[in-house]
């Protein structure tokens, strides 16, 4: 069994939202260790960008104070390779294409092999045009994340037959952030999933609290939180770690009643 499959195997996954390098490695992989500890089944990591589409306030100050702090994807490949030393769960690369083209391609997934990467998440990839990326990923044995939003409409089979991994379903129109409540009828979203893959699918942006964690893995197969983790780093920098355990925690029980 690939590890992520593992992550939603006999219960509602949570997957945790990490950006690299804030406000420095040390302290990421301090942030890592406690949420793997404290349930998070699979955990996003952030290579940072200088131009995150994707990203709402939140995430995009997190990429600058990383960059600005001298992260570089060679060190979060150290990173990767140290955590894997003794954390097994899940690990999945979110970042965009151009970070990777300008790294080349088969040395970044190669790379990710190498350190036990096992998804990759591109929220700039249309998914007319994964193929600059999947043959690659199936070669290194990468799974290539698709992502489904609610204007995806009648692609929504078509991006369900041919995904991998799991499907990452946006709750919302826009970007990144905490939302007071999530509108989208998601059920419909997740009934034309359920009818073109068994994969599993989660439920991302705008997700922080408890009751939203729960609502939405009760019709899915998880709930991912960034934005809600990354607060925690900016507000409390190299003694976040022990917030986002005791976060973590909580949401991870919030899942468990879905």
């Amino acid at each position: 069994m690939s590890r992520i499959k593992s992550a939603f195997e006999n219960r509602k996954a949570f997957i945790a939202f990490i950006t690299c390098g804030d406000p420095d490695l040390e302290t990421t992989a301090a942030a890592v260790r406690a949420a793997a500890e404290n349930g998070a089944d699979l955990i996003e990591l952030g290579i940072p960008f200088s131009d995150p589409t994707a990203e709402g306030p939140v995430i995009q100050d997190a990429n600058i104070r990383a960059l600005s702090g001298g992260v570089t994807t060679d060190k979060i490949f150290d990173l990767v390779r140290e955590l894997r030393q003794d954390v097994q769960t899940p690990f999945v690369f979110m970042t965009y294409a151009n970070l990777i083209f300008s790294y080349g391609t088969e040395r970044f997934l190669s790379a990710c092999q190498d350190i036990g990467i096992d998804g990759l998440i591109l929220p700039d990839l249309p998914f007319e045009e994964k193929d600059e990326f999947l043959p690659a990923c199936r070669k290194y044995d990468v799974d290539l994340i698709s992502l489904i939003a609610p204007t995806s409409a009648d692609r929504i089979a078509m991006i369900a037959r041919e995904a991998d991994g799991f499907l990452y379903i946006v709750s919302s129109l826009g970007v990144t952030g905490m939302r007071n409540e999530i509108k989208t009828d998601l059920s419909s979203i997740v009934s034309v999933i359920r009818q073109n893959t068994s994969l599993p699918c989660a439920i991302g942006f705008g997700i922080s609290t408890p009751e939203q964690g729960r609502a939405m893995a009760a019709v899915s197969d998880g709930a991912i939180v960034g934005s809600a983790i990354i607060k925690l780093l900016e507000k409390y920098g190299k003694d976040a770690p022990a917030h986002i355990g005791k976060y973590v925690r909580t949401m991870k029980e919030a899942l468990r009643t879905a």
